[in-house]
């Protein structure tokens, strides 16, 4: 559902943009296959589990599940936020799992999967916002699985640090919470968010000791100088990590795609991101928050 900040931005956007013509080709990606891929989509459909891999339609699904990497997606398919880029359904949703992290640690058990992504759904009825579901899920992975690495892509839970604490009782080795967007376009994109409060959040992490991460997307009607602005500022919040990718518009009720962003300038935004200091920066079109999650944990551990 678009709320008037959404369609009065959508109205400019396709305004202004004009005609976009097809997509590029490295915006074209292979159908998903491979013995790996499918062991992973037989066993998740056993235990009933969502991945954000298959409900945001990853260009990446294959790669990641073929190499033994996956994005668990838990708390629900129901978000109380109405975000006007996700293809995650919005309600109120009814109930909480709470076998969800037991599913969740046996699934990795089974897969042998070498480093896990945990995500959510916004649960912003909930006091704490299923920061417990979160915590377990780690726990019961670090007890089964001990040599896998387990990063949390984590809601902003309102801001609430009673649900940090949560967290950090069985800390993650990565703690991701994407920013999204410039903050110039948070009320369209991200109408019940707030720029600075997730800043907060990468801060707050930070300075417990945790490696920290953070993605957004680009092409959704955002200056190239903003995206620079943004970069530094989650360098100073203290964030190691970051991801750049190509928004592509889900469904016609969703924001429009603005433009598509070429190969060069996310080279660049690679570039002046080492240059900022990040650890590492992933940036292209086809990139999303999980994308080489894997190879960026091992590449923590090295150093």
């Amino acid at each position: 559902m678009i709320n008037q900040h959404q369609r009065t931005f959508k109205e400019v956007i396709e305004k202004e943009r004009g005609e976009l013509g097809k997509r590029p080709d490295w915006l074209k990606v292979k159908l998903p296959s491979g013995q790996n891929y499918k062991d992973v989509h037989s066993l998740l459909r056993k235990s009933k589990l969502n991945t954000v891999c298959e409900e945001a339609k990853c260009p990446n699904i294959a790669e990641c599940w073929n190499s033994r990497t996956a994005t668990f997606m838990i708390l629900g398919d129901t978000c109380t936020r109405s975000c006007g880029f996700c293809n995650v359904k919005v309600g109120l949703p009814t109930e909480l799992d709470l076998g969800e992290p037991l599913r969740v640690a046996e699934s990795v058990e089974a897969l042998k999967l070498r480093h896990v992504v945990i995500t959510s759904v916004n649960r912003d009825e909930l006091l704490n916002g299923g920061a417990e579901i979160f915590s377990e899920c780690v726990r019961l992975i670090n007890e089964r699985m001990p040599k896998t690495t387990v990063e949390i892509l984590i809601p902003d839970f309102k801001g609430e640090e009673s649900a940090f604490e949560i967290i950090m009782k069985h800390p993650p080795h990565i703690l991701n919470h994407n920013l999204e967007t410039v903050k110039r376009l948070y009320h369209a994109v991200r109408p019940q968010a707030k720029y600075e409060r997730s800043l907060e959040l990468i801060s707050w992490f930070k300075d417990k000791g945790l490696r920290t991460k953070s993605g957004i997307m680009v092409g959704i009607g955002e200056e190239t100088n903003e995206v620079i602005s943004l970069m530094n500022n989650l360098r100073k919040a203290g964030c190691d990590i970051m991801t750049i990718g190509q928004y592509l518009q889900p469904t016609k009720n969703h924001l429009p795609v603005h433009r598509f962003v070429t190969l060069e300038e996310f080279d660049l935004y690679k570039v002046e991101g080492r240059k900022m200091g990040f650890l590492s920066v992933e940036s292209g079109p086809l990139v999303r928050s999980s994308y080489h999650a894997d190879k960026q944990a091992r590449d923590m551990w090295e150093e």
